[in-house]
């Protein structure tokens, strides 16, 4: 560059000199030195012309380039994630060429140069986009790691982006389900206050079904269902083509990377998604480059042009119907959910993006947290307490036991009252009557039947009459003492006796008969 710079500055003298000093090429080339083809090229233009740099031979690489050219030919036909690097050539060239010694930078900038000659490479121009107001959004779902309770766990977090304000809702999932989906989708619209004509997407499976020819697609019956619930439109990409909703994809990473990093450690998903509400609002204050307002300004600004929200949500409950087999439970997707119904009885599951709910004749006998493992039991104890009176010796072993020691449900003061029972009443009578105690909760919940086991126990009761009485007195308002009266108060109240004789005027007519 600083030789560029001296060379224009002579050009500049050397035309100065031509036009005001000696006035021919000769006397000016003589004056500074250079030859007279440089003072003509000065005069003909005040840039000096760029210096061609001579095309060298590529001799040491020359044995190389047919065996560089097949791989690259070969791999028009590779998955585009396993086709050879520079690096990965070079490597093979060491490898099964040791007689060709050429430097890996050689063999990159032939690679690269190969490359955009075959069209392998090569990047495309994008048309910048301009957007009305509640016209679009784009949707997608992205992924980050979140420490819950100490372990790392991989998250699925759900994006909606207003393409005309910038605004974005977040959302985190355990698992990408359709019902987190639809879920997710009624959230975003609460947030934005309204409903988006049109919402593009990738090709995700809760909305496609099959991919047709062009922009056609087979979409999904409840997909078609909540869309026609709110009113808005669908508009899918080409596959691969994830530029076509380049909004979201760039929101999914800035958003990852100023407010997921470093990893956010949270006690669970609720906590999770406060902080990603947070994190929302704040986002509201920044002003996208090229703009005049801010995030926040511009969806207040947006709102009244979306379309208004649905009266009810749209139910986003996936529907199935089990039957409770010998165990008591239910086969709902892959996994199992007990309940209190008898065996062989059909019963409604309502499945929901966090939890479960089992129906029998329009009554909820049973809810349980979504599994999102493959062939695990979820039970519930409370679920056998009827079956257990009549088999006490399974509770011990139970795995709805085992299930509500590890949820932390069962505390130490259950363990020992009920071995207390079993010393006093036995093995089977005593879990017989721990378990009576258990049923109490279906009356006065769990909390409080817990507080009358400890009450019970630091009395030094141990029957389940102590824990019912416990029960029924606990409901009952404490009376308020009686202040003392003076006896000489009560002088007041007294009153003479009556006569007798002011009833005999109240019937003169009567005659008194003596049998």
């Amino acid at each position: 560059m600083e030789n560029r710079r001296a060379k224009v500055e002579l050009y500049e003298q050397i035309r100065r000199e031509y036009e005001h000093g000696a006035g021919t090429i000769r006397a000016v080339a003589r004056k500074f030195g250079v030859h007279r083809r440089e003072v003509r090229k000065a005069l003909k233009s005040a840039l000096p012309p760029e210096r061609k740099i001579p095309e060298r031979e590529r001799s040491k690489l020359a044995a190389a380039i047919p065996f560089i050219d097949g791989i690259l030919e070969s791999d028009r036909k590779a998955p585009r994630k396993q086709r050879h690097t520079a690096h990965r050539i070079w490597t093979r060239m060491r490898r099964e060429m040791p007689e060709v010694e050429v430097a890996e930078s050689t063999v990159r900038r032939y690679v690269r140069e190969k490359k955009a000659a075959m069209g392998l490479v090569g990047r495309e121009t994008f048309i910048a986009q301009s957007y009305t107001w509640g016209d679009e959004g784009q949707v997608d779902w992205y992924e980050g790691w979140v420490e819950f309770d100490g372990e790392p766990r991989k998250t699925y977090l759900f994006c909606l982006r207003s393409m005309a304000s910038g605004g974005a809702f977040h959302r985190a999932y355990p698992h990408a389900t359709q019902q987190a989906f639809l879920e997710a989708h009624q959230l975003g619209f609460a947030h934005f206050g309204g409903v988006f004509r049109v919402l593009r997407y990738d090709n995700l499976k809760s909305a496609v079904k099959k991919i047709l020819r062009g922009y056609q697609r087979e979409e999904t019956a409840r997909f078609i269902a909540f869309r026609s619930h709110w009113g808005f439109e669908s508009e899918f990409c080409t596959p691969g083509e994830g530029h076509e909703k380049g909004g979201v994809e760039g929101e999914g990473g800035q958003f990852r990377r100023n407010h997921l990093v470093p990893v956010p450690k949270v006690r669970d998903l609720e906590e999770l998604n406060l902080l990603l509400t947070a994190a929302s609002k704040e986002e509201e204050n920044r002003v996208i480059e090229g703009r005049a307002q801010t995030i926040g300004a511009a969806m207040l600004t947006e709102r009244e042009h979306l379309l208004p929200m649905a009266q009810e949500g749209f139910d986003l409950a996936s529907l199935h119907y089990p039957e409770v087999n010998g165990s008591g439970c239910v086969r709902v997707l892959p996994n199992f959910y007990s309940t209190p119904l008898p065996v062989g009885v059909s019963a409604e599951a309502k499945v929901y993006a966090a939890y479960v709910e089992i129906w029998r004749e329009g009554k909820r006998v049973a809810r349980h947290e979504r599994c999102y493992e493959r062939h695990q039991k979820v039970l519930e104890l409370e679920h056998y307490l009827d079956v257990l009176v009549k088999k006490p010796g399974a509770l011990a072993g139970s795995t709805a036991l085992e299930q509500c020691r590890a949820q932390g449900r069962w505390p130490a003061s259950y363990d020992r009252f009920w071995e207390i029972l079993r010393q006093r009443q036995g093995k089977q009578e005593g879990t017989r009557a721990m378990i009576e105690v258990l049923l109490l909760a279906r009356e006065h919940g769990p909390a409080p039947v817990r507080q009358a086991v400890e009450e019970a126990l630091e009395l030094g009761c141990s029957d389940v009459a102590a824990v019912h009485y416990l029960l029924s007195v606990a409901g009952l308002e404490p009376q308020a003492p009686v202040a003392p009266v003076h006896l000489g108060a009560l002088n007041r109240y007294d009153r003479p006796q009556p006569r007798l004789e002011d009833y005999d005027r109240l019937r003169p007519n009567w005659v008194e008969v003596i049998q």
